[in-house]
């Protein structure tokens, strides 16, 4: 837009770690017209991607070679897929719509009967009260034209968990299934960029129902009612008229929580991780809490808010982390653009990020986050503050 380029990377991975986003970040302003911080790179949360993390232990040598080895081809392909797009760069018309699907993601933690929150607690539990927050159905689409009115490609957020087919074979999880329906009625050229929205404490599975809910029958089901929404959402689509196209970004320092164990403690546990004397569940993951905490030695974490912009209409929010939905929610209630679209898990990972009020209640999220209650709300503050800015200027 008025010669300034800017790029969306999404990535079938369960995460995307900070140093992979900045080396392709390095390669893509060395390689392409298109400036590195100008860059959003995001994992769409599938558990069934390759392994992301850098700790990786316990595997053989084989599977060790394969998982580096991908690690250090990682950010070239990221580099190579924005290099392909800005090769194909083309006139275009964009409209933007949003739907609603309220049917396939459910909010996971509950208060129970005993006054505890908890974490996945179990199809028709009776113990269940009710769910502690609300789910986000909206269902943003953007869809981009050629100036013939011929379907380039869309791009569609939501806010879910993408952990329904399980096992150990890769699978893009349920975006598989909406894209392809979107390549059955557009053409096998349409391109479909999925992102996840602020799903931290959002998944697929509705207590309320007995049904099973796993493998790529359930992700299928999932990824064509979203299709669905899609279509019916592309009937009533707005089209907008970007002059400018601006990007900016702050970083937001992050303190960690305080410890309840010390390193000996962790160590311990860690040591038996994957074998038969295994901590319960709970305790490897404050252990493994601990272990990076303790290595930020007493630093805060250095976390990444980047906002792109359309025009006065429309605006791009990526947060690192998974984020809960109600700081997703919030960000959209402050935000001056009519559509604002909020991808969680973009330009790094920092683990869960829950709201202020989800701390005292503890359970998985909250066991497991690196850093401090009221870390979700500064990242609100700083998105806010850059789509005002973006906004006003």
């Amino acid at each position: 837009v008025g010669g300034k380029k800017a790029a969306m990377v999404s990535c079938d991975l369960v995460a995307i770690p900070r140093e992979f986003v900045l080396e392709a970040r390095e390669i893509i302003s060395r390689e392409t017209g298109v400036p590195g911080e100008n860059v959003i790179v995001s994992a769409t949360h599938t558990h069934t991607g390759p392994e992301m993390g850098l700790r990786l232990k316990g595997v053989d040598e084989k599977t060790m070679k394969l998982a580096t080895g991908y690690h250090k081809r990682l950010p070239g392909l990221i580099a190579k897929s924005v290099k392909d797009a800005e090769a194909k760069l083309t006139a275009a018309s964009i409209s933007a719509g949003v739907g609603n699907v309220d049917s396939v993601a459910f909010v996971r933690r509950f208060w129970m009967q005993d006054g505890t929150v908890g974490w996945n607690p179990g199809k028709m539990n009776p113990k269940i009260v009710r769910p502690t927050a609300e789910i986000d159905p909206s269902l943003p689409v953007v869809l981009f034209e050629s100036p013939q009115h011929n379907p380039l490609a869309l791009y569609v957020n939501y806010a879910n968990h993408l952990d329904t087919v399980g096992g150990m074979e890769f699978s893009k999880d349920y975006p598989y299934a909406l894209a392809k329906e979107m390549s059955d009625v557009f053409g096998p050229n349409f391109v479909t960029v999925f992102t996840i929205g602020t799903a931290g404490n959002i998944n697929h599975i509705d207590v309320q129902s007995p049904t099973p809910q796993k493998g790529h029958g359930e992700a299928a089901r999932i990824g064509t009612i979203l299709a669905g929404e899609t279509l019916e959402t592309l009937r009533h689509m707005e089209t907008l008229d970007p002059k400018t196209l601006k990007v900016s970004s702050r970083i937001v320092p992050l303190d960690t929580p305080k410890l309840e164990k010390d390193k000996a403690w962790a160590d311990g546990i860690v040591a038996r991780y994957g074998t038969d004397q295994a901590a319960p569940f709970y305790e490897q993951v404050y252990a493994f809490k601990t272990l990076d905490v303790l290595n930020q030695q007493g630093k805060p974490y250095e976390a990444e808010v980047q906002v792109i912009t359309l025009g006065d209409q429309i605006a791009w929010v990526a947060l690192p982390g998974e984020v809960f939905v109600e700081l997703g929610e919030a960000i959209k209630i402050g935000s001056p653009y009519p559509y604002t679209i909020v991808t969680e898990l973009a330009n790094g990972l920092i683990g869960y990020i829950p709201n202020r009020e989800a701390y005292p209640q503890g359970a998985y999220e909250v066991i497991s986050t690196r850093v401090a209650a009221g870390s979700g709300e500064k990242l609100v503050d700083a998105a806010i503050d850059l789509l005002i800015e973006q906004r006003s200027h």
